[in-house]
Parts: structure tokens; sequence; C-alpha cells
């Protein structure tokens, strides 16, 4: 046990640049470097339920301007869910094209209908497709 222990240090010493090595260099196992450089790199689980509600309050209200780009607010959009989804919240597809076609514009009314009303309706490129035909 003391060997695989201690191979698992050295492999976890040589992966580190030097700041990481002196964060860690007083732990006495493999574990216990794990565990530091986890804490470290993610937080504490109190760290990351605040960042998934701060996440969350982003999510939540999210609404397209009249003026807006549609690719610009989906990549925006992404990026706030793709987050979420690193630290362990979970989406349904259906979910997340449901919560893009509400915060569609006024004038997307027609399309949005058009998409909630196609089988297909988890493919979002069509957005993207209006989107680029409306210019």
């Amino acid at each position: 046990m003391m060997e695989k222990n201690a191979k698992a240090k050295k492999l976890l010493y040589f992966g580190l640049d030097p700041d990481e090595y002196t964060r860690i260099s007083e732990c006495e196992s493999a574990k216990k470097i794990w565990d530091a450089l986890r804490v470290a790199h993610e937080g504490t689980n109190q760290v990351k339920q605040s960042i998934i509600e701060l996440l969350m309050r982003r999510y939540e209200p999210f609404e397209m301007g009249d003026k807006e780009m549609v690719m610009e607010i989906y990549t925006c959009f992404t990026h706030i869910t793709n987050e979420l989804i690193s630290l362990g919240k979970s989406f349904t597809t259906e979910k997340l094209v449901r919560k893009i076609l509400r915060f569609l514009p006024q004038s997307w009314e027609a399309k949005a209908t058009a998409v909630q009303e196609a089988k297909g309706r988890q493919n979002l490129l069509g957005l993207a497709y209006w989107q680029s035909s409306d210019l």
C-alpha cells in the first residue's frame, strides 16, 4: 500500500508547476494531495454552491433585447449553462430549448412557435439560419 501511495504522489508531483507543488508539499498521502488540489481548483462544496447560485441568478431572468443578435445571445446563454453543467447542475435539452424560445423577443414569436411545433425542436440550427436570413 505504501508503494502505491509513493507512486501516486510521484505522479502528482511531476504534473505540478512550482506554485502548485508548494501548495501540497506538506501533504503526507496522495489522497491528501488530491483533496488539496481539488479544493484549490474547484473550491469547497459551499463555494461551489455559491457559484451555482450566482450563475442561476443570471440564467433564470435571461432575456434577449430587440437589437441583440441571436448568435450573440445564444453564445452568452451557452456559456452560462456550460459553467453550470461543469459544476454539476443538469438540464435536459428540452428545458434549454424551451428557455431559449422564451427569451426570444416578440418579433421572433412566429419563428419560435414554428420551432415549438416542429418535431425536431431540439435542433437549434434553425434559429441560426433564421437569424442569418433576416439580415
